[in-house]
């Protein structure tokens, strides 16, 4: 009898572990399933389509609203992520007016391969290149990147650059002086073992993570290359994203007409907390390719 109580008391720590990790799995996604894209502009009144297509081994999944002969805007989110962190973005009246406007899935996120990180940042740009490829009519391209996205927005411009006409860093994390050295927890998460154990997000945003010093130290010579308006956006009360990352941008930034929008109370979550921001920039880069299209 005592025997068998023991086990079964040895079981329930087991148990509990078991059922705070499907729990974790799946509420920790960061991402809205399709039905609930489709509810949320449903509710919106929007029309909006949600897109899929294959290229180089992954499967990207990216959402569309707007009139697609417009000049275009592109959302790439950070990490973790998904498409959703832009959503709101593509019921804004302000910008359907004047954008057509695509949030897309990065390779590990939301329905693009979930859980398969990618932590390089020229295959993340190549698994983006078909939208660009796809609307490169669409002139003005504009490319809002947030965190993580915001490097690789950058090396995208810095490979397409006859694709892009402007960018927009929020919170960007660009300089690999300011990324912390973490190789001592990231590189024990890549095993097998506790890859399995942490949710599907955690481990592509892990996977990106590890490799994104020395990926932001190969671009260190090409930052010169970009030419076109750029944008940066930066709280002075980013906790996540170093502030620094502002002294970087205007060091390496030597060839491109370059805004800064610096908010003293503004912390990393902008496009939750200061869309306005956003929006706004959005804006006036178009009007300014308009004026300078018209001289």
């Amino acid at each position: 009898m005592k025997r068998s109580l023991k086990k079964k008391l040895l079981l329930i720590p087991s148990g509990v572990f078991v059922v705070i990790m499907v729990f974790m799995h799946s509420c920790m996604t960061f991402r809205m399933s399709p039905k609930e894209i489709d509810n949320f502009f449903n509710e919106k009144k929007v029309a909006a389509q949600q897109q899929h297509y294959s290229v180089n081994g992954f499967d990207i999944h990216y959402v569309q609203s707007g009139d697609s002969i417009k000049p275009l805007t592109l959302f790439v989110h950070g990490s973790p992520g998904s498409l959703s962190a832009f959503i709101d973005f593509l019921a804004d009246s302000t910008l359907l007016a004047n954008t057509f406007l695509i949030t897309t899935d990065r390779p590990g996120f939301g329905y693009s391969n979930f859980g398969r990180g990618e932590g390089s940042l020229l295959k993340q740009c190549e698994a983006l290149k078909p939208i660009l490829e796809k609307h490169k009519h669409n002139n003005p391209v504009i490319l809002v990147g947030h965190s993580l996205g915001g490097p690789l927005i950058a090396k995208m411009a810095i490979e397409y650059p006859d694709l892009i006409d402007g960018l927009i860093i929020v919170a960007g994390s660009i300089d690999p002086e300011l990324e912390p050295n973490e190789t001592w927890f990231r590189a024990p998460l890549a095993t097998p073992f506790l890859s399995w154990i942490i949710p599907r997000s955690f481990r592509a945003s892990n996977e990106e993570i590890y490799h994104l010093k020395p990926e932001l130290e190969k671009m260190l010579p090409y930052w010169k290359n970009i030419t076109c308006p750029v944008i940066v956006i930066h709280g002075k009360k980013d906790q996540l994203v170093d502030f620094k990352n502002v002294d970087f941008a205007k060091k390496y930034l030597t060839n491109a007409p370059v805004e800064y929008v610096i908010k003293d109370d503004m912390n990393h979550f902008v496009p939750w907390s200061d869309p306005e921001l956003i929006r706004n920039a959005i804006i006036r880069m178009l009007n300014r390719e308009k004026e300078t299209a018209s001289e």
